[in-house]
């Protein structure tokens, strides 16, 4: 109960030295009293940052904030139109060019998002194309968008590594080319990465991540949301315990 490094002393207290001796790395956010309490007791054990949490720091404080940082700048030197374009771009320039190319597919499909309905007066929407040319032209215009899209595809390169020095290797290269851009958000990015750097290279051996936690975390929501919350904290972790139940 709670995320305090006692938590964790609990957890391995609880499933004793025997279990815990078989587990050869943890998955984790980068949360330090989490990462600290395992090593503190267990110092063999490879700590594994989490995938998702890489991208979304990247995506959130990156991403996101440059293109606001372009946005405002570009309303400043008078041409708001072109501010007004990035506006809508953010979903855009975080996405993989995968994706962007399956968007104007399925504009050319003419696939349905969204259907109609009578009561609101709800048009019917369909998949919009022209997203990886759109993209394309974000990228021609501004060197810090070229930049995202670089930085983007080596870390795909780097987490699609099985080998930890090579994964290390791209790593260090992307850090490199954060600091050279000499922008605040990317520096930032890089100081991130070089802080956690061992836990993050250590995915190609282990390839680990909190995915199923993240799921089970998402029951817990859904459960507390039916029944308005729960008083009784032991009561709510037995409807938990019996929700992950396998079912026969």
């Amino acid at each position: 109960h709670g995320k305090k490094k006692a938590v964790v002393y609990e957890f391995m207290d609880h499933v004793g030295d025997e279990w815990m001796s078989k587990v050869e790395a943890v998955a984790c956010d980068m949360n330090s009293d989490f990462e600290e309490a395992f090593k503190e007791r267990y110092p063999k054990l490879d700590i594994v940052y989490d995938r998702f949490h890489i991208i979304k720091n990247f995506n959130d404080k990156v991403v996101s904030e440059i293109r606001k940082d372009e946005q405002k700048r570009l309303a400043e030197e008078g041409t708001p139109g072109a501010a007004k374009v990035l506006k809508n771009s953010r979903y855009i320039l975080m996405s993989k060019r995968s994706t962007l190319v399956q968007k104007d597919e399925n504009a050319r499909q003419g696939k349905l998002v969204s259907v109609p309905g009578e009561i609101f007066n709800k048009p019917e929407i369909r998949a919009h194309g022209d997203n990886e040319s759109w993209y394309d032209e974000l990228l021609e215009e501004n060197r810090l968008f070229f930049t995202i899209d670089i930085v983007k595809d080596l870390l795909d390169q780097a987490y699609s590594s099985n080998d930890e020095v090579e994964m290390c290797v791209k790593l260090e290269y992307i850090i490199d080319i954060c600091i050279e851009t000499e922008n605040s958000h990317f520096k930032w990015f890089a100081r991130l990465l070089q802080r956690h750097l061992s836990g993050i290279y250590s995915f190609a051996k282990h390839r680990i991540s909190t995915g199923k936690l993240e799921g089970i975390n998402n029951k817990i929501k859904t459960e507390r949301r039916k029944g308005y919350g729960y008083p009784d904290d032991e009561y709510f972790f037995l409807r938990l315990m019996e929700l992950s139940r396998k079912k026969p």
